[in-house]
């Protein structure tokens, strides 16, 4: 890997419902997600630009993905200002688990929640 380039190119979120899942992400983040199956594993993907540089993901449901608070932590894009996602979240079936908070003012803010399915995730945006 060259150091140029993004640590992260790929992440997946374990779930146990994809469509309950697929629901609740869309609703959070006002988007739609394209469903598939892909050999056995059913996913639904976070849009992206054609994957130019930018980082990928989706929610995955198979018996080798298990949802959980514990673990790896992933930031999702909360920009331009994650106070807007984050008003979402009970509504949408979530728990907020630590509040919008400062990180400091270079870096911008952070948040964390629990999702439909037990994963717990971060939030983070500049302002």
């Amino acid at each position: 890997m060259k150091s140029t380039e993004n640590a992260l190119n790929w992440f997946e979120i374990a779930v146990n419902d994809i469509a309950r899942a697929t629901k609740f992400y869309e609703k959070v983040f006002d988007i739609e997600m394209q469903q598939m199956d892909m050999n056995g594993m059913l996913m639904a993907f976070f849009p992206t630009e054609n994957m130019s540089a930018n980082v990928g993901g989706g929610l995955v449901q198979h018996e080798m993905y298990k949802p959980s608070a514990d673990g790896a932590v992933i930031y999702l894009n909360g920009n331009p200002d994650l106070a807007l996602p984050l008003g979402k979240i009970v509504e949408a079936g979530g728990k907020v688990v630590m509040p919008k908070t400062l990180i400091n003012e270079e870096i911008g803010y952070m948040a964390f929640f629990t999702d439909t399915e037990g994963n717990k995730v971060a939030l983070h945006s500049n302002k």
